[in-house]
């Protein structure tokens, strides 16, 4: 790993995380524990040998754990270590600066839903969930489903199903996106065949209202809608 050799926080915390593909384990573990084939999944392009490579400095560092699991799985589990999870705010800022950058996006990029929960997070990480009614909405993405909730207050984004959903939502990764950014309304989405949304009147109406309050947010310096 190359040093840059300066006596400056910022400078010494890119010797341990500035590589291309680091911080994107990060995101890979950041969702769940993670075995080698799931973080070879997850980054696709990477070459094997510098996912080994890379593993292999982040451990050093103190970043991430490696530990056997126990059958049935029976194989290394990598995970975020106490110093990588203090790195999650940095990451989650990065991403809410990028997160306007996805309207840009090529439609050659690969899409996982599993990069899509820090995604939904950052975008409403700011917003103000107190006064929005308790609400779970299923993603039915073409690879793997993401639960979002409203309860008590706080704003939920995991994989997962959820079985009894107020609002489904089947479609790919890009429109989930421009849905919930606000960029392609619920009704839109459904007449141009861009989704499937099923569930009731006043259920879309409280997604609707908080789509709009994630839209209206106080935006960072740089950040367009």
């Amino acid at each position: 790993m190359k040093q840059y050799g300066q006596f400056c926080p910022l400078a010494k915390a890119l010797d341990v995380v500035g590589d291309r593909w680091t911080l994107l384990i990060v995101r890979e573990l950041a969702v769940r524990p993670c075995r080698y084939t799931d973080l070879r999944d997850g980054l696709p392009g990477i070459a094997t040998n510098l996912l080994a490579d890379r593993l292999k400095s982040l451990e050093a560092a103190g970043v991430i754990t490696a530990e056997i699991a126990p059958p049935p799985v029976a194989t290394t589990l990598y995970r975020l270590a106490e110093r990588g999870e203090a790195l999650l705010p940095a990451a989650h800022a990065l991403a809410h600066w990028g997160a306007p950058l996805l309207a840009d996006a090529d439609d050659t990029d690969e899409v996982r839903a599993r990069w899509l929960v820090p995604a939904v997070r950052t975008m409403f990480a700011d917003v103000d969930v107190g006064d929005v009614e308790p609400l779970e909405v299923a993603l039915d993405l073409e690879d793997e489903p993401i639960k979002l909730s409203v309860e008590n207050g706080q704003l939920h984004a995991e994989l997962g199903t959820a079985r009894q959903p107020d609002v489904r939502i089947a479609c790919d990764g890009p429109t989930a996106v421009a849905i919930l950014r606000g960029q392609l309304h619920l009704d839109a989405a459904t007449r141009h065949s861009r989704a499937q949304i099923n569930g009731s009147r006043t259920a879309r109406a409280r997604l609707a209202r908080l789509v709009a309050a994630g839209a209206t947010r106080p935006q960072s310096a740089g950040e367009t809608s």
